[in-house]
């Protein structure tokens, strides 16, 4: 790495190509470029409008934000890959399909435009149309939908393209989206109390194109739990114990889960809202380069300490991290520029992967944004999102000190060295461009003078166009636009989540099961309400594994949160005990999406990354105890205990790192590293008595230490 004057020496605009080539599989023509160029630019732009200008009626704004991810998806998103080399298609195998699957597209297209024109020109509703428009129609749309996804498997798609049957998926959604809105009026009323047949073949076709394009931008794993779900809103009656239920019709099933009941709902609510409008930010950030400052601040700030490259990952990621929405993603993004260095100053690979993983999942609880998981809770709980963020803080806090212990002491243990100052950028430099952390600052104060989470949002996003006018990367009116075709590339894959997570809440709320999980809860209570917590925390984990954090937490609100309500616990501290969990399955084993990303890019044995990530996140698994008994780490109480409670976790967390490498002030045995994680826990635990025997217990053994290397030669550094 050389240094450069225009930019510095860590050059991070791939953050933007590596965000984007998680969603872009391809290399259109021209015009296909274009046409995707003024969808995504039209799609947020519709959003931004609607949130700050011209409001919108609920289920026609949710309607039309599904719709639209779901043809740019379908649009950019190839189903199979790698793709077919041109010279070796068959295109007479692929005439018939091609013929029948599009043409029956078209036909749901021109049906529902008749319907459009008769209603709005001729003053028809939706009883007098004449039945064979809707009755062939919705056959039409499940059957195209279905062929659609059929053929996407079967033929391979070319590179330079959109295939055939993508563009069939896409007039799909159209097709979904427009009758839904032509009988808004009647569905809202009607739909999952007296459903009508048509409503049922639509709305099937509806889950259809959202699995589907979820499987395509966040995998199997999510789809697959979806699947469990619906049959299990049909295999109810035949189920033992807690999961039995009296099973319903598949017209009724069907179409309560397309309402506000199910994809409709909050976790649509809030991806329509927040989630878009925060990428359109962290988008604005990216083109603007502001983001790559964030990375070079950290470097600069870091780089030269031992084990430098791994610290810059802990700051980086956390400021990207809770802006990005996904762990995974933020590994990709930020962890092609860290690993790498973290490999070259003497990591292993294994820890160079979890250490990224770890910080990268830590930014989905770091406030102000927290990955999109606080508007979730705000959404669900009702409480004011500054309360929320304020009650983050020092967890998130003690999380972050945590990995940044953890990645000191591993350094120090074998001998490790930071960057040399050549390779950094220069901290005099970065510091007379400190104002590039406007739109951030500027997004919390406007936060705290009382304005709406939208209102700061769109502050903070016109602030970081303003801020871009001060550098190299000034944002013009192509710019601008290209940052709001970028932000609505980067959020089609958690909008496709939440409306798939929305189907899984959907059936929670039908079947009651969320109910019957609380009732468990509160009986394992009784007899112990340490076992109910671990008993939450399993589910909690076990429902967040493989999906990406955002859909974690809102099917596990749905399941865990309620329980521990009924348990007597607080809705704040219920609901943040659920949350860091969901979280956190992220680097837990054995599926440990983050941890997985980390790996591919460090060239590691994935399990073994993600068990070393979890021992990374250790503090994220015994804080939300804590703060279940002691809700001052929450900020919940007097400040003289809030503030005691936080120095002392502080200390409890470096135990806690020292008890989990190894290492406290020089080499540690098992010995130290058993009453180290003891006082860990006795420090962090948050009551004075065990607080003090936790801090004495850190006194006693540094002095042991110190009297252990007295009179030791130095040891040599350990080979990595």
């Amino acid at each position: 790495m050389t240094s450069s004057e225009k930019s510095g020496p860590i050059d991070a605009a791939s953050l933007a190509d590596a965000e984007e080539g998680m969603s872009s599989q391809r290399n259109l023509t021209r015009w296909q470029k274009l046409l995707l160029f003024l969808l995504g630019l039209t799609y947020t732009s519709f959003h931004l409008l609607v949130l700050n200008v011209i409001p919108m009626e609920t289920w026609a704004f949710r309607i039309v934000h599904v719709a639209g991810a779901l043809v740019i998806g379908f649009a950019i998103v190839a189903a199979c890959v790698p793709p077919a080399d041109p010279r070796k298609r068959r295109w007479v195998l692929e005439l018939l399909p091609m013929v029948l699957t599009v043409g029956l597209a078209l036909y749901a297209l021109v049906a529902m435009a008749i319907a459009m024109y008769m209603k709005l020109r001729l003053g028809h509703d939706t009883y007098s149309l004449p039945e064979w428009i809707f009755h062939t129609f919705s056959w039409a749309l499940l059957a195209s939908v279905v062929l659609g996804i059929v053929f996407a498997w079967m033929f391979k798609p070319r590179s330079d393209r959109i295939g055939w049957y993508d563009w069939s998926l896409m007039a799909g959604s159209i097709s979904v989206c427009a009758y839904l809105l032509f009988n808004l009026d009647v569905l809202q009323f009607r739909m999952g109390v007296m459903p009508a047949q048509t409503d049922f073949w639509v709305a099937t076709a509806g889950i259809l194109l959202i699995l589907e394009l979820t499987r395509r931008v966040a995998g199997m794993a999510l789809v697959v739990i979806a699947g469990i779900f619906i049959l299990y809103g049909f295999v109810g009656p035949w189920l033992p114990g807690v999961l039995e239920h009296s099973g319903y019709d598949a017209d009724r099933f069907i179409t309560y889960i397309y309402t506000d009941n199910g994809i409709l709902g909050p976790t649509t609510a809030v991806s329509s809202t927040y989630i878009v409008l925060f990428i359109a930010f962290a988008a604005f950030l990216q083109a603007s380069k502001v983001g790559d400052y964030f990375v070079n601040f950290a470097f600069a700030a870091a780089g030269r300490a031992r084990g430098g490259p791994a610290k810059v990952a802990v700051f980086a990621s956390g400021l990207m991290g809770m802006i990005n929405g996904t762990s995974a993603g933020n590994v990709v993004a930020t962890g092609s520029l860290t690993i790498p260095l973290m490999k070259r100053v003497g990591y292993k690979p294994r820890s160079a992967g979890a250490i990224e993983a770890a910080a990268s999942t830590g930014g989905q609880i770091m406030p102000p944004v927290m990955g999109a998981g606080a508007f979730i809770m705000a959404e669900v709980t009702g409480i004011p999102y500054t309360d929320l963020i304020i009650a983050a803080l020092i967890p998130a806090l003690l999380y972050f000190a945590s990995v940044y212990f953890m990645v000191d002491m591993e350094a120090a243990k074998t001998g490790m060295k930071g960057l040399p100052s050549k390779d950094l950028p220069q901290i005099g430099k970065l510091l007379r461009q400190v104002y590039l952390f406007a739109p951030i600052i500027i997004l919390i104060g406007a936060l705290f003078m009382g304005y709406s989470v939208i209102r700061a949002g769109t502050v903070a996003l016109m602030s970081a166009v303003v801020v871009s006018w001060l550098t190299p990367f000034r944002l013009g009116l192509f710019g601008s636009a290209r940052a709001l075709e970028l932000a609505a590339r980067m959020s089609i894959q958690l909008i496709a989540v939440c409306a798939c997570a929305g189907i899984i809440v959907g059936v929670i709320g039908l079947t009651g099961v969320g109910l019957r999980f609380s009732s468990l809860l509160l009986g394992v209570a009784e007899n112990s309400q340490l076992l109910a917590l671990l008993f939450a925390m399993c589910i909690s984990v076990l429902l967040g594994m493989g999906m990406p954090t955002t859909a974690a937490y809102a099917v596990a609100a749905s399941v865990v949160a309620p329980g521990l309500i009924q348990m007597g616990v607080a809705p704040l501290v219920a609901h943040f005990f659920v949350f860091y969990f969901a979280v956190m399955s992220a680097i837990t084993p054995p599926v440990a999406l983050a941890a997985y990303a980390g790996a591919a890019i460090a060239g590691s044995e994935p399990m073994r990354t993600s068990v070393t990530a979890f021992k990374v996140g250790l503090a994220a698994f015994i804080v939300p105890f804590i703060f279940f008994y002691h809700p001052a780490l929450l900020m919940e109480g007097e400040w003289t205990e809030i503030a005691q409670s936080f120095a002392t976790a502080m200390v409890g967390v470096f135990m806690l790192a020292g008890a989990a490498q190894g290492w406290f002030f020089g080499a540690a045995g098992w010995p130290v590293r058993v009453l180290l994680f003891a006082g860990a826990l006795m420090a962090i635990s948050g009551d004075l008595l065990t607080d003090l025997l936790g801090l004495g217990l850190a006194v006693v053994l540094f002095l042991w230490q110190r009297r252990m290397a007295k009179g030791k030669p130095p040891e040599p550094a350990v080979d990595a």
